[in-house]
């Protein structure tokens, strides 16, 4: 198969009214450009996997899940196997509208961005349940990340496909995306894109996700500040609690040496757990280091990404010779 210019991931998950419409609708919208559609499907109790097959044309890939792995594996399975100079990524539940795909496509290509994110101007949603818990969520991401996008639960984006590919997808940070994205030294830009109201199935979306997307902003921003120096997190807070106990220590030594009863007082024990506690943090921050090492040199890995790299003109430089 020839390298298509899109491969459309679309994880599905018990979705088995939504495939035939889903289908037809995405291979209608790319009828235009050359394309692969990789559908991850992920453990579904339902029909889902017949309907794939009943409907799914030559250049589309379906792979089977053992078990449920949530979205983000699934979405780093279907972008690892994603040949396509860009990529995107959709829902299965026909809510997003594979109609924006070639204009965020187009407006990628034409303005080198390497990252198109979807914004739903009209989302069709619940109020109380999916959009006020979902503006918080982005307001708290975009202000603590520095990464300003307005709408960081729309799974419509398109990228480049060595933007998507190095993005390292684990666990349940596919809200964080862009923030992952921007890592990797991405331009990103948004643009309105449709959204409809879901028809068939159930979200699989609660509030209860809530504290899970808490933790994982706080994951977040320790990749952003300090994944290549932990010590400058661990060592920091360390040294300021070591030093904090040393100075209790000190002042309860001159107040022994002055011959006052310092045994059982609270602040004894105090600078105790700040002295203990801040070698702990230091050693932890000692440990993480050797580790980031290793994970950079065993994998010869970088520190840094280079975006482009220019190479002079040799007449160039041969007139600058001619001048000495």
């Amino acid at each position: 198969m020839t390298k298509p210019l899109i491969s459309v991931v679309i994880t599905v998950y018990n979705e088995e009214d939504n495939i035939r419409p889903l289908l037809e609708a995405t291979y209608s919208a790319l009828s235009k450009i050359d394309y692969e559609v990789i559908l991850i499907e992920d453990g579904s109790t339902d029909r889902t996997v017949a309907e794939v097959k009943k409907y799914a044309n030559q250049r589309t890939k379906l792979i089977i899940f053992n078990r449920n792995h949530g979205q983000t594996t699934a979405l780093a399975a279907g972008i690892d196997l994603a040949i396509g100079e860009y990529i995107c990524t959709m829902d299965g539940d026909l809510q997003n509208d594979p109609t924006d795909i070639p204009v965020m496509l187009q407006k990628a290509i034409d303005e080198e961005w390497d990252v198109v994110a979807g914004r739903r101007a009209n989302r069709q949603d619940g109020f109380v349940l999916r959009k006020i818990p979902s503006k918080i969520a982005n307001w708290v991401i975009r202000n603590t990340t520095k990464v300003y996008l307005n709408d960081y639960g729309c799974t419509l984006r398109v990228y480049k496909a060595e933007i998507a590919q190095g993005m390292g997808l684990y666990g349940e940070l596919h809200r964080f995306i862009p923030v992952l994205a921007k890592q990797e030294g991405a331009r990103m830009t948004e643009m309105d894109v449709k959204h409809h109201p879901r028809i068939h199935g159930e979200s699989k979306y609660g509030l209860s996700r809530t504290f899970k997307v808490m933790a994982d902003l706080i994951l977040m921003l320790f990749f952003q500040k300090y994944f290549q120096r932990p010590i400058h997190l661990f060592g920091g807070i360390g040294l300021i609690a070591f030093l904090i106990g040393s100075l209790i220590s000190f002042y309860l030594l001159v107040l022994k040496i002055l011959g006052e009863d310092i045994w059982g007082r609270p602040i004894m024990i105090l600078g105790f757990i700040m002295i203990v506690g801040g070698i702990q943090l230091i050693t932890t921050g000692i440990i993480a280091e050797i580790i980031v090492r290793t994970y950079f040199e065993s994998q010869d890995k970088k520190t840094y990404i280079i975006r482009s790299v220019y190479q002079g003109v040799s007449a160039e430089v041969s007139s600058f010779s001619d001048q000495q």
